[in-house]
């Protein structure tokens, strides 16, 4: 009973990371990022981006307790402003849109070419791997008190981490597998699951926000 309620927990939280940060619609942003590069420096990236993006993670789950006290953050409050910012990410992919958080500009496009390798920090890393939806969802999991869930959301996150990495290797294959047309569904299907969680982050922020009142 106790392993089918972890299995559960596990599985919904790698769900909410998968769909925020959906490794399958990243894969274009990976290959054109890397466009000019060898297969070597391609892995290269691969490995420190999503390294990085486990680092600010951990640190955001390992911390999230301090974080609250500091600023006298309640997680009911944090849930509610989780849920509004996951609900909006999972709206943009639902119309076929990448979210604002993840969209790069032309000036990032720039800095993409004069470094090769600083794609790994930024955009990569953060924000399009470890941006603020997937922030928040680390901190909401890992919040609910205990050493299980903060164990549970950085296990689940190193697994996405270790499928992304292949996604990302294998990306020109799986793009012509796919098709554009394929990873358009994905990206819908992920956001209405982000949708979805978001509004369950706001009901229990607001239920949150009731019991504490």
């Amino acid at each position: 009973m106790f392993a089918d309620s972890v299995l559960l927990q596990g599985a919904t939280v790698f769900m909410g990371f998968f769909a925020i940060m959906n490794p399958l619609a990243n894969v274009p942003i990976f290959l054109s990022l890397t466009a000019d590069d060898d297969p070597r420096t391609m892995r290269l990236v691969a490995i420190r981006s999503l390294l990085l993006a486990f680092g600010i993670v951990l640190a955001f789950v390992l911390a999230g307790k301090v974080i609250f006290d500091l600023f006298g953050i309640t997680l009911a409050a944090f849930r509610l402003v989780g849920g509004v910012l996951v609900g909006l990410i999972g709206f943009d992919m639902l119309h076929g849109k990448q979210s604002s958080v993840h969209q790069l500009n032309d000036e990032d496009n720039q800095k993409c070419i004069d470094a090769r390798l600083s794609v790994a920090v930024f955009p990569l890393a953060m924000p399009i791997l470890a941006g603020p939806g997937t922030i928040v969802t680390a901190m909401s999991y890992s919040s609910q008190g205990g050493l299980g869930p903060a164990l549970l959301t950085v296990a689940a996150f190193a697994l996405l981490c270790v499928i992304t990495f292949v996604v990302f290797v294998f990306g020109r294959r799986l793009l012509v597998l796919c098709g554009e047309g394929a990873l358009g569904v994905i990206t819908r299907l992920m956001g209405l699951i982000l949708a979805v969680i978001g509004a369950q982050m706001l009901i229990d922020g607001i239920r949150g926000a009731f019991l504490q009142g």
